[in-house]
């Protein structure tokens, strides 16, 4: 192979060669024809490459021909000529002894001098490493998203044994009160079990609240309402997503108001309806249960609040939210209102104000 002619370097140039000789980066200098200008010796030790004999090789010469990639060349080329930039170009390289390497490449355009010719600064990136470390954590979150769902599985069929066993020691118990009891026991770990899977289904890192929300009182509605054409449940709710942590906290609530509803709204048989809704305007938003039962009771012993209304309080109070009751013509409505201010620019004063 014929010799290359020595690069003489002088002024800028040679300030940018000693610059790129000290770089702790591996760094390559080369001219518009893709000849190497100069080398860090960063890029010489990374790269097996002999420091004395780089220098007036072109890109594809260097080492054992590994560089001498047609696409590379074509993207250098064009950024060089000013009609492209190299911000991250990630390719394979496989060197003589270092085996196979994946390299992140940026290329800039360099103008040292009016009466000097362009040069394209070329840094190298080995991410091989790093490449390695996000598969290992990829395929790690892809084991634990296995062992999620197995967990999960599980968990549905131990609530289902749990629900069984609930409703079996409902029929055989003697007391009225006991029976009660337990088949209250049994309605709210159903919901819990309709919460878990609805939440194992999705995907996402925020849940869907309309249809959710139908999953969970069409499976209330299974355990509890054992004549649809006397009684009727459904949802009225846009098109709102949340966080699948606020989502079990609105599930719960709709769960016992719900069958706080069918417990208390219709008695003695009677036929009605209980509608879930649930709007969101921005930060805001409200759910309720509306029921066109008999209403709230008169006397305060009924009034009393129980383990439902506990329940409900505690969780509107985690979620920010505000509990309203009120008496409809028929029935009753419930609302768990989450209202946030919002600021507004005051010219006047100059500074913003809540609305």
């Amino acid at each position: 192979m014929a010799a290359h002619p020595p690069l003489h370097p002088d002024g800028p140039l040679s300030l940018a060669l000693a610059v790129i000789e000290g770089s702790a980066a591996p760094l390559l200098l080369l001219d518009e024809s893709m000849r190497v200008v100069g080398a860090s010796s960063s890029f010489c030790r990374a790269f097996d490459v002999d420091p004395d004999r780089i220098v007036g090789r072109f890109l594809g010469e260097i080492g054992t021909g590994e560089w001498n990639r047609p696409q590379l060349r074509a993207l250098l080329e064009a950024t060089a000529g000013g009609n492209a930039d190299i911000d991250a170009y990630e390719m394979d390289l496989k060197g003589p002894r270092q085996g196979m390497r994946k390299l992140v490449i940026k290329a800039q355009r360099l103008v040292l001098a009016s009466d000097q010719p362009v040069r394209l600064l070329v840094t190298v990136v080995d991410v091989t490493d790093r490449r390695a470390d996000d598969k290992l954590r990829d395929d790690l979150l892809r084991e634990k998203g296995i062992l999620l769902q197995e967990l999960q599985h599980r968990v549905a069929n131990s609530l289902q044994i749990i629900a069984s066993v609930i409703l079996q020691s409902a029929r055989k118990a003697q007391s009225d009160e006991t029976r009660l009891h337990l088949r209250d026991a049994h309605s709210r770990v159903m919901s819990v079990a309709a919460l878990q899977q609805q939440l194992a289904a999705s995907r996402l890192g925020e849940v869907e609240l309309a249809p959710y929300f139908t999953q969970l009182c069409k499976s209330i509605a299974a355990s509890m309402i054992h004549d649809p054409t006397r009684l009727t449940l459904r949802v009225e709710a846009d098109d709102s997503a949340t966080a699948a942590d606020v989502s079990v906290s609105l599930g719960l609530i709709v769960t016992e108001l719900v069958i706080n509803a069918l417990k208390h709204a219709f008695p003695g048989g009677r036929s009605g309806t209980i509608i879930v809704c649930y709007e969101a305007h921005g930060p805001n938003w409200t759910l309720s249960v509306r029921d066109d039962g008999v209403g709230m009771p008169k006397d305060a012993v009924s009034a009393a609040p129980g383990l439902g209304t506990s329940i409900v309080e505690a969780l509107s109070r985690q979620l920010h939210a505000r509990i309203q009751v009120e008496s409809q013509h028929p029935g009753t409505l419930v609302s768990v209102i989450h209202s946030q201010l919002v600021a507004v620019e005051n010219p006047a004063l100059g500074a913003s104000d809540p609305a």
